[in-house]
C-alpha cells in the first residue's frame, strides 16, 4: 500500500497510523515522507510526527529518479501533481507487483484516472475498514469512500470527453 503524505499527516491526526501500519505494508517514497515534515508549526502538538518513529513504522521508504519523474510527467501531460505526490506515482508506475495508491488529493486522483489506474486508488476510510478499525476522529471529508468516488467518476467522464475531443482533432 503506498500512501502520501497527506495520508500519513491525517492518519497522525485521526489517531489511526498504528492500525495501518498494522494492517498493511505501508510505503512510500522519500518526498512524501520530506513532506510530513513541513508546516509542523500549523500543527498541534498531537500531530507532529517524529521522523524516526515514521521511518521506523513504514514497510519501505523509496528513493525515485528525475528519470522516472520524466516518464511520469510525458504520461500525464497537463497535471500538476506536488513533488511528493509526483514521486509517488512515477515509483508506483515502475512497479511490477499488485500496488494500491492511497491519495486524496485531487491532482493525484485524476492522474490515477489519466493512467487507468483509479482502480488501483483506495480513499483512507477503506483503508481503515479493511482493517477494523473505527477511528474515534473522523477523517475529513476528501479521506471517504463517497468522495472519492465521487471525484474519480466525475474525472473518468472528463477524461473520455478530453479523449473525445483528441480524436475528432487528430480526424
Amino acid at each position: 500500500m503506498l500512501v502520501d503524505a497527506n495520508v500519513i499527516i491525517e492518519s497522525y491526526r485521526i489517531r489511526a497510523w498504528r492500525a495501518l501500519t498494522g494492517g498493511y505494508r505501508i510505503e512510500t517514497v522519500e518526498d512524501c515522507v520530506t513532506e510530513t515534515q513541513t508546516g509542523f508549526q500549523l500543527r498541534r502538538m498531537e500531530q507532529l510526527i517524529a521522523l524516526p518513529e515514521l521511518r521506523e513504522s513504514l514497510a519501505m521508504e523509496y528513493s525515485v529518479s528525475d528519470h522516472e519523474r520524466v516518464e511520469l510527467l510525458v504520461q500525464i501531460e497537463g497535471i500538476a501533481l506536488d513533488r511528493g505526490e509526483e514521486s509517488l506515482w512515477a515509483h508506483a508506475l515502475g512497479r511490477d507487483d499488485r500496488w494500491f495508491l492511497c491519495g486524496p488529493d485531487r491532482a493525484s486522483l485524476r492522474c490515477g484516472v489519466r493512467l487507468g489506474l483509479q482502480d488501483r486508488i483506495a480513499s483512507l476510510e477503506t483503508l481503515l475498514d479493511g482493517v477494523g478499525h473505527r477511528a474515534r476522529i473522523a477523517p475529513k471529508r476528501h479521506y471517504t469512500r463517497q468522495w472519492q468516488e465521487q471525484v474519480l467518476v466525475e474525472f473518468g467522464f472528463a477524461e473520455r470527453e478530453r479523449n473525445s475531443r483528441r480524436q475528432k482533432s487528430q480526424s
